[in-house]
């Protein structure tokens, strides 16, 4: 690291630290903080999408709407739940509306069916307010509520946007513009707009559901501020910055992070619906974006794309986001002459966050020396047998030595809003989140659930998710580091590894599912693996896809995939397995499969 990055890493860390001190100081909800610039800047930009562009003027008037919407009829602490994609609606939505006490339930709007029903039953909303596209899912469930929700419809009226609902659920909703159209989008009044505490819930943020059922977890009008001030001093936001946001808007990155960061430095955010490599760069340089949100699989898909005349000819000045690998980073930094990449490691519940403000390529993030006093976090040893962290003799956890992965843990202080955990809607699933008695008695500590390490230099990086780590003939297998190694094999576009059972063998075998594309040869995986990965960590067996299917924050689908095996008679898709006797992979067909399970076969 050059002294000159060392001085700007340390300005970047002071910024964050002097607008997250602000928020003691003058202790108001996001909206009210927006409210103030929009005076300050009426006509200036603040959402664009598309053609359509909502000033900062626009913005503070339609989030007074909503205000008012909130306040004919709900009591403070009451829920209201979204389910929207993403456009500018959304966003004035649930600031007018947590503007006065009241919690916005961030709901994903690709959910149906048992999931979506779960969601919306942990937070038994008042209302729901829904769009068109998703009206349909959310009707279909509304009947299996044990606190029938009034349902407002978003948009204008659906041609069978009522179609499937029982008859006494008529009228099927009532229409939300309509409603808007009648309030006042003037300034608010004193007894309209009465004092909200920090501490209390504005958001329900989903966790992916990538295991199970999704958990709403809390967020405080606090955490909103300090998570948006917090970036906003990190990225040096300023008003001529345009933040690129295709992210999720349901998502605490796409749509606190992103956005918050970006409007409170008096910029503009370009929301797009969804992501999309082929459109990227043409509409990065078309909407004059100087900032993008990204999570590392965006990024992995722009590296893998095809050259575009316009991937360099943008004013991006920084790229903010998580979940970048080192094997992705370099590729993507040189190639479309990113200036400064802003990785970062946190989640929406937990308490432990990171920020590589050095740029060093692979990590998450360290602690500088001025804030080590501050800091909460710690790396102890994890007993992969019971899937937990290990304990010595007197009953306490036991701290990792540099460079060994250990389970990430979050003190929780006794007092004070740093470093709180806030837990979720559920009671109980905010308890299996907690360690206790970890270093001393009577001590409380979060369970990240990752498994990282730290370098001597004090750089942090992320090794895997606890669940997502398996054991085979007897190891520890890291699926992110098989990941990695496969991204450098010959053909191999994207991939996913995961864990799969096989009759009469302990562990998991390792599995590999893999887009490809002509070049690559399974014969000469096994090659191109061994100077990378122990015998034991390479993939036992193949499954080529045509593309991977995603959660809606990106995450591959691996559940599904472990579900469905090695079977060649479920699978259509080709499959290969691992010859242990031939040194290279071979078909999987039915027979292959029926000498595995007799044992004839050895992996």
């Amino acid at each position: 690291m050059s002294p000159n990055e060392s001085r700007a890493s340390r300005r970047a860390w002071l910024r964050a630290l002097e607008r997250t001190a602000t928020i003691e100081r003058d202790p108001v909800p996001l909206a009210m903080q927006l409210e103030r610039l929009a005076e300050r800047r009426p006509d200036a930009p603040a959402l664009l999408m598309g053609s359509q562009t909502l000033s900062w003027q626009s913005l503070a008037e339609r989030m007074r709407r909503y205000t008012r919407f909130a306040l004919d009829g709900l009591e403070s602490g009451a829920t209201v739940a979204l389910v929207m994609g993403n456009c500018p609606e959304y966003l004035c939505a649930w600031l007018g509306i947590t503007r006065v006490g009241v919690t916005v339930a961030l709901v994903n709007p690709q959910l149906e069916g048992e999931a979506l029903r779960h969601s919306l039953e942990t937070v038994r909303p008042q209302r729901i307010l829904v769009d068109g596209a998703h009206f349909a899912a959310v009707a279909a469930v509304q009947p299996a509520l044990r606190e029938r929700a009034a349902l407002w419809l978003a948009g204008p009226e659906t041609a069978g946007a009522g179609a499937g609902l029982p008859a006494d659920s008529e009228p099927p909703a009532r229409s939300l513009d309509a409603r808007l159209a009648e309030l006042d989008a003037g300034a608010l009044t004193a007894a309209e707009a009465p004092g909200i505490a920090l501490d209390a819930t504005a958001l329900y943020i989903y966790t992916s559901g990538t295991t199970g059922l999704p958990k709403a977890a809390r967020v405080s009008h606090y955490r909103v501020l300090q998570w948006s001030q917090w970036f906003a001093g990190l990225m040096d936001t300023r008003p001529e910055d345009r933040m690129y946001d295709c992210l999720p808007l349901y998502h605490s990155v796409g749509g606190v992070v992103a956005t918050g960061a970006t409007l409170l430095g008096g910029g503009s955010v370009v929301l797009r619906e969804r992501f999309s490599a082929s459109e990227f760069w043409s509409e990065v340089q078309r909407t004059r974006c100087t900032l993008f949100q990204y999570i590392g699989e965006l990024c992995r898909y722009l590296v893998n794309a095809p050259a575009q005349p316009l991937e360099t000819a943008h004013t991006l000045r920084l790229a903010c986001g998580n979940g970048l690998r080192a094997e992705v980073w370099r590729r993507f930094q040189e190639r479309f002459r990113i200036p400064q990449i802003l990785e970062y490691y946190a989640s929406t519940e937990g308490n432990v966050s990171l920020y590589n403000c050095e740029g060093e390529v692979g990590s998450i993030g360290r602690i500088p020396p001025f804030l080590a006093a501050r800091s909460s976090i710690a790396l102890v040893r994890f007993d992969m047998e019971r899937g937990e962290p290990r304990r010595n003799a007197d009953g306490f956890c036991e701290p990792c030595a540099l460079d060994e992965p250990g389970e990430a843990l979050g003190r929780i202080p006794e007092a004070g809003r740093v470093g709180r955990f806030e837990g979720y809607a559920d009671e109980q699933a905010s308890a299996r989140k907690l360690l206790r008695d970890v270093f001393e008695t009577g001590d409380r500590w979060y369970r990240t659930g990752d498994l990282m390490r730290r370098d001597a230099r004090g750089f942090f990086y992320f090794v895997d998710r606890i669940g997502d780590t398996f054991r085979w003939k007897g190891e520890n297998v890291s699926t992110a580091e098989v990941v990695g190694a496969l991204a450098g094999c010959t053909g191999i576009r994207e991939a996913v590894v995961y864990g799969v059972e096989v009759p009469g063998a302990d562990g998991r075998a390792g599995m590999a599912a893999l887009v490809v594309d002509a070049d690559f040869d399974p014969q000469r995986l096994s090659h191109e693996l061994a100077p990378h990965l122990p015998a034991y960590a390479r993939p036992v067996f193949l499954r080529l896809l045509a593309g991977l299917a995603t959660t809606g924050t990106f995450k591959p689908q691996t559940r599904e995939l472990a579900q469905a095996g090695f079977d060649p008679r479920r699978i259509a898709d080709p499959l290969f397995v691992h010859d242990a006797r031939l040194g290279r992979y071979v078909p999987l067909d039915a027979a292959r499969q029926a000498a595995i399970l007799a044992g004839e076969l050895r992996l």
